[in-house]
């Protein structure tokens, strides 16, 4: 039975502030999938999920992602868009002056959440789930990188999205920190299906935790599996 596409890009451009950084890109992605995007930096990695998120316009070619054309999409649909998305940074983003709850409660209540205790029992039980439950009331300066990091997955996934989009979310961590977020994002995928494409430029974590790779290069995305 064929599998419901989650990303479908066909001969898709890409550009940035400084012009154009990948042409003819052709990806699919299937429902619950875990992939890779690896290149250079500079390479396009960045600029190619912040099109997925709508940070910056489709310039050619079609694409859609949850059901949303990229060719097409209005200011006012990219909000419907991001509540079926859950983005991870390198540099966390997290609301610097509000607690752990909070940075969740704020994503909740954006998307219409108003009811005290279902948003209480969401919280709760997506930091339960990431392992931080006990820093509910923690400023987040006052964490650890690697549990500023589970923060901000547990941000990504409060509002049940069906595809989490991270962007080096190993960049900032050490080894074995590194490990325990990608065991994390692996199980996460495993249980509960959502689907997750992941940039990376750390290989070492490819090779412990093996998921299918496409990568930037020479001003395209390529495919090793499209050739199988």
């Amino acid at each position: 039975m064929e599998q419901e596409q989650i990303i479908l890009l066909n001969n898709v451009t890409i550009s940035h502030e400084e012009g154009v950084v990948l042409k003819n890109v052709n990806f699919r992605m299937e429902k619950g999938e875990f992939v890779y995007l690896i290149g250079k930096s500079g390479a396009g990695k960045t600029s190619l999920l912040k099109t997925l998120y709508a940070e910056s316009p489709l310039e050619d070619g079609n694409g859609v992602i949850c059901g949303f054309n990229l060719a097409s999409l209005k200011r006012r649909q990219i909000p419907l868009l991001r509540r079926k998305l859950g983005i991870v940074f390198q540099n966390f983003q997290l609301l610097t002056d509000r607690n752990v709850y909070d940075n969740l409660a704020f994503v909740l209540r954006s998307i219409g959440w108003k009811k005290k205790q279902e948003i209480d029992d969401r919280i709760m039980e997506t930091l339960t789930s990431v392992g931080v439950a006990d820093k509910a009331g923690y400023q987040t300066y006052k964490l650890s990188e690697g549990e500023r990091q589970r923060v901000g997955i547990a941000r990504a996934l409060v509002n049940t999205p069906d595809l989490i989009l991270a962007d080096e979310p190993t960049g900032n961590l050490d080894p074995i920190t590194s490990s325990e977020i990608m065991h994390l994002l692996t199980e996460i995928n495993r249980n509960s299906g959502v689907s997750m494409l992941i940039s990376t430029h750390d290989f070492m974590m490819i090779d412990k935790f093996p998921a299918r790779v496409v990568c930037c290069e020479d001003g395209t995305l390529v495919d090793p599996q499209s050739d199988e």
